[in-house]
Order: C-alpha cells, then structure tokens, then sequence
C-alpha cells in the first residue's frame, strides 16, 4: 500500500511509562521517602509505594520487539525503547510512525489513578495526584508543545478535591481527565448514584469543557467468564463488555441529564460493538419507558418481590438514545473493521482513532498505513475526522504544524 505522508494522525490512546524523577522531584521533602520510587536492587526492579512492590509488566512496553518476544514477565526502563519515558523522544517514533499528536494514559498510577486511590496515606496520595499533573502539563507535554494531549488525573475518593483539580489544570491548558468504566469496581460510589456523589466532578468538567476519558483496565477488574478461562478469554471478550457497560451506564445516567455540556470518551474498546448495543437501548427505551416512569425496579424472580426505587424515576418520552450518544459519547479504536464498515450507524463524529504505543495492540511502527488502510473507501472529510478531526475538536487541540 502506498502511504500518503501528508495526512497525518492523532492518536487518543497511548500510554507513557513515567520516568523515575515523577514524584521524587516534586512531592514535598518530608514526603520523599513515603512517595513512589523507582529501586533496583537484588529483587530486580520495582516502583516501591507504601511498602508495596510494583513491576512492570512487559506488556506495556514492547515498542520495537517482535511478536514473538512478547511476554508477560517484567520488563525493566533498560529495555525500553526511550520513546516509552521520554517526551522528546518518542517523537522520532512518532514521526516515524505518522502520528502527528498523541494523548497518554498513565502507567504506574493505572489508566485512571487508581493506586492513589487505594492509598492509605490520603494527604500524600493528594500530593502525588498534583504532582504527576504538574509533571503531564509542565514536562511531558510542555518539552514537546503542540505534540501531547495532557491527559490529567483525580483524586478519585473525593469528588470536591476532584473539581478543584480539574478546575486547577484546565486553568493550564488540561483538557482531558481519566475517570473509571466502573467506579463500583473501585469501591467508589457510581454514576447512578441518586445522592449526586460525583456532581462536584461533573460540574466542574462541564463548565471547564473537560472531556472524561475511560480507559478499558480503569475499573482494576478482569471480566472472565470462570475461573478456569484461559487469558485469550479474558483478553478477547471482557474489555469490550466492560465498555459497553460503561457507554449504556452514562447514556441513561442522571449525570447527562444534570450536566449536558459532559462528554467522554472511551479508550481503546473498539466501535464495532456501538451498532449493537445502541439499537438494544432503543428497543428497550420503546418497550419499556412507561414503568420505568415510576421509578427503577429491583425484582426477585424467586419471592416475586418487587421493589421500586421512585428516585431513579426516568421521564422517557422523547427520550433518544442515539441523540443521547452522538451528544455526550465518543469511542476510540486502534484496529476494527466491522466498526469502520458500520460507521453510517455510529456517526464520523463521535470516532477516533488510536496507536496504544507502546503496548502490545499497538500498530506501531505502521501506525498511519494501518490507519489508511481501514478507512480506505471513506470520503476524505470523514477519514479526516477520525484521523485527527474529532481529537482537535474534542479536546480543543491546536496540534504542531505537520512534521514534512
């Protein structure tokens, strides 16, 4: 295939595997010693945080192995390519590759900060949260200006402290911030919930325009069908149903409705599943939007017992789901071809395109062919859009001039 190097890509998914100064340079120094730190000592190497050892795993890193030499056992920053850590130099990949802008997930936090969450030293977990900001906006993006997304994190167990971190980064130029398919997964109140937990949150991006990112993984649970399900289960068919979970979870929230202006975006969880489980919401939308009038229903098919829950009532008429979707949704993919052939369905606007360098689904080095290839055949206002036009508008990004 002949490759055009004028067009250019925009990448909504990738991932940075944070250089061992992060938190070390920036946390206070009564702090140092309790703050995430990258050791190497006789047990190998590790990032080290409230006394637990944490490796990483080799499949976050294989920017330049072959297939046959990826592995699950952990890999050291030695055997990185330097583009894995360093802003700077991943832009020779990046150029290399046709990606013209990239938006990272963090590696060691996980994809939403979920280690600080767990963390029982709640005012230095705050500290580590702001300083890995500081450190997204100031160094990783700002050494490379036009070429990063910043891509900023919460501290997720308070949804106050949240919206003054949104409203603090987006004074800096954040326009993105991670957030969890599932926060039920985490322990954490979900977005159903009829108190309004995460309002604060959702205020604040909505006045800031900052979009919430979902990462597939950002619930910290595996979806298996049993105990006995071998990995190629797992990988195969848990993520995407978690996303999809996550797509309808937000479609039918109160949070859409209290907050219009919300937008998210779903990471690395494909599209060609949309079709699907759009039209099965609408089907139960017609079906069933009189009952669910009066209030959510938790029924016990044993007992027969009905109880319902008048304050989660839900006013359906007029409701459209696919309205709701195209107006606070977009999803992400790397490599989907059946969500490229039905794009007609899932609308040019609400797609974007994603490399995941330098993870094993990448489709690094080829990253801009690859990207031509699946959208053969789409008019070029549309392959622009997926390409690049839906990140700049989404995420309110100026990009670089293109690097010819």
């Amino acid at each position: 295939m002949n490759v055009d190097r004028t067009e250019w890509l925009i990448s909504v998914d990738d991932h940075v595997l944070e250089p061992a100064h992060v938190w070390q340079d920036r946390v206070p120094a009564r702090f140092k010693d309790a703050a995430p730190r990258l050791v190497r000592d006789k047990a190998g190497e590790a990032w080290v945080y409230e006394g637990k050892r944490m490796v990483t795993p080799g499949l976050g890193a294989v920017a330049g192995k072959t297939r046959e030499e990826f592995s699950f056992e952990p890999i050291t920053y030695a055997e990185m390519r330097p583009g894995c850590y360093d802003s700077v130099a991943r832009l020779e990949d990046m150029d290399r590759a046709g990606v013209l802008a990239s938006m990272c997930f963090p590696s060691f936090p996980r994809f939403c900060g979920q280690v600080f969450n767990e963390a029982e030293d709640r005012e230095l977990a705050l500290l580590c949260v702001q300083a890995y900001n500081d450190w997204m906006i100031e160094e990783w993006c700002g050494n490379a200006p036009g070429r990063y997304i910043p891509l900023t994190l919460i501290p997720l167990w308070d949804p106050v402290l949240a919206a003054a971190e949104v409203r603090r980064n987006a004074e800096r130029g954040s326009t993105a911030v991670a957030f969890s398919e599932n926060p039920a997964m985490l322990r954490l109140p979900t977005i159903q919930d009829p108190g309004g937990h995460w309002d604060p949150l959702m205020a604040a991006c909505e006045e800031t325009d900052t979009v919430l990112c979902m990462h597939i993984g950002s619930s910290s649970k595996r979806l298996t069908m049993s105990d006995e399900s071998p990995m190629l289960v797992t990988m195969s068919w848990g993520p995407p149903l978690l996303i999809a979970g996550a797509m309808i979870e937000w479609i039918f929230s109160p949070v859409v409705r209290k907050f219009p202006g919300i937008k998210v975006a779903l990471a690395e969880g494909g599209i060609g599943w949309m079709p699907f489980f759009l039209e099965k919401a609408a089907q139960v939308v017609e079906k069933h939007q009189f009952w669910i009038a009066n209030g959510d229903v938790r029924h016990d098919s044993l007992s027969g017992r009905v109880e319902v829950d008048e304050r989660a009532a839900i006013d359906l008429e007029g409701f459209s789901v696919m309205e709701k979707f195209r107006q606070h949704i977009y999803g992400c993919f790397i490599d989907d071809v059946h969500g490229v052939r039905n794009l007609d369905a899932i609308g040019y606007d609400n797609v974007m395109i994603e490399t995941d360098y330098p993870h094993s689904d990448s489709t690094w080095p080829n990253c801009l062919e690859h990207a031509q290839k699946q959208l053969a055949g789409i008019s070029a206002e549309n392959r622009h859009k997926i390409m690049r036009g839906n990140a700049e508008r989404l995420f309110r990004f100026t990009p670089a001039a293109d690097p010819t």
